[in-house]
């Protein structure tokens, strides 16, 4: 099936390489393989899965749907399916947003929602410019990847994205986060930086695919207090930060920031295609089929996406996932006092990146060691030798990123942190040099003779 696959499938294919397994059957945390091996799965469809694989509220909400005989596919019309999904939705939103809000179904993919969100706040405003940051990433069609680190379109303004491990200013932590922050605020404020009045500036709580890294609170709230005093739309894509998974309903809740646009998808359908957008009502300047799409009615996502928002709200699973994710992040860190190919440990509740590094690589003029991408692929397969599925991410490919659903026991995370640290070990030791031969200890002349079996 692998074979068939790799000669069948777009070179484009992208898990399917590093994780060249058959899944069969799931619940949960767990995997189960066509060749019968049970894996332990923390890459979650790339934070999808807030409750697991099938979970038994979201395979009943789909079951009650397809027992109902409602249709399926609706375009944009109201359902009863419809209806309770955006109810509960906005029972979930930041309040002072939630009381003035309207949202707009996208197509089903993350990406799509970025660029309606990226669209509604040019037509609300009439401008076209945009400012984004470096290391961020908003999905893979053209105008989310012009708004994503990598992107080389010169109608995007970059603006530098805080990190205390490897800071853009060199300093770190909070006088790192200041001078960001200070760049920004003179950039727009300088009448020949070159950058015309934007339509908004889009944003990650936490950088995902940039290798894990929280925004800091303070840096959050002064883009709030720039973008709202010079009428700038604030877009915060929460697409893989929502629903629970920072330890915080959405991300921005930890700072406390309501912005003017939110971008959902992922985990609000429950495991199945579903993206919107919500936004204030003073932006709504759609003219009708201004941005459509033919499967925006995704009746079993939203069915799917109600049960999951309503159990994570009910369980309280975002408090969950703080708690816990603390107690993850504090045996990660002591795991890396003992392994100095590990740079760095960060995350937010259960969103956790372990940045690997080659630290006897590290120059004169090097803050910190180089990444090592080598390292961080060779951990990979030693996890997956070991039954544990982890994605790898980062500004080199050098993170090794944890995201499991928000329904992880204390008894499943420790399993996961043995197998992590037995494969960090392993891969570790393949890549350590050893000495040449005739420097190797050899053994006395007058040692007692080893076993002879």
């Amino acid at each position: 099936m692998l074979r068939r696959q790799s000669l069948r499938e777009s070179a484009a294919r992208t898990y399917a390489r590093s994780l060249p397994i058959v899944p069969v059957r799931a619940r949960g945390l767990t995997i189960e393989g066509a060749d019968g091996r049970r894996y332990l799965d923390c890459l979650s469809g790339a934070g999808t899965l807030a409750l697991g694989h099938n979970h038994p509220v979201v395979l009943e909400a789909i079951k009650k749907v397809l027992d109902s005989g409602a249709p399926l596919h609706v375009l944009d019309l109201a359902t009863p399916v419809k209806d309770a999904f955006t109810s509960e939705l906005f029972a979930t939103l930041p309040g002072e947003l939630a009381d003035n809000a309207r949202v707009q179904f996208c197509g089903p993919a993350g990406t799509d929602a970025v660029e309606a969100a990226l669209k509604l706040v040019r037509t609300a405003t009439g401008r076209n410019g945009l400012l984004a940051f470096t290391g961020a990433y908003h999905g893979m069609t053209a105008g989310a990847l012009a708004a994503s680190g990598g992107a080389t379109d010169v109608r995007v303004t970059r603006l530098p994205y805080p990190q205390d491990y490897r800071c853009p200013f060199g300093v770190g932590g909070a006088r790192g986060a200041r001078l960001a922050a200070h760049w920004t605020q003179n950039l727009l404020d300088d009448p020949k930086s070159g950058v015309a009045a934007p339509a908004g500036m889009i944003v990650e709580a936490v950088q995902g695919e940039g290798g894990v890294i929280p925004a800091p609170d303070d840096w959050m709230r002064r883009m709030r207090r720039i973008t709202a005093d010079r009428s700038i739309p604030l877009v915060v894509d929460e697409v893989q930060t929502g629903v629970g998974r920072t330890g915080t309903f959405w991300a921005v809740e930890h700072s406390g920031v309501v912005p003017d646009v939110m971008v959902l998808s992922k985990a609000i359908g429950g495991s199945l295609p579903l993206a919107v957008i919500v936004y204030r009502s003073e932006l709504d300047a759609w003219e009708p089929g201004a941005h459509a799409g033919t499967f925006r009615g995704n009746q079993l996502a939203m069915a799917a996406g109600t049960a999951t928002l309503a159990y994570v709200r009910e369980n309280k699973l975002a408090e969950r996932a703080g708690v816990l994710g603390d107690r993850i992040l504090g045996r990660l860190r002591g795991l890396a006092a003992a392994h100095p190919c590990v740079g760095d440990v960060r995350g937010r509740g259960l969103m956790i990146g372990v940045e690997l590094v080659d630290p006897d690589a590290a120059g004169p003029d090097d803050l910190v060691p180089p990444a090592s991408p080598a390292l961080a692929v060779a951990v990979q397969q030693e996890c997956l030798a070991r039954g544990l599925i982890v994605e790898l991410g980062g500004r080199h490919s050098a993170v090794v990123r944890l995201l499991p659903p928000l329904t992880l026991t204390d008894e499943q995370a420790t399993a996961v942190l043995d197998r992590f640290a037995d494969a960090l070990a392993a891969a570790e030791r393949a890549h350590t040099p050893q000495p040449p031969a005739s420097r190797r200890a050899t053994a006395p002349a007058t040692a007692a003779p080893g076993p002879s079996h």
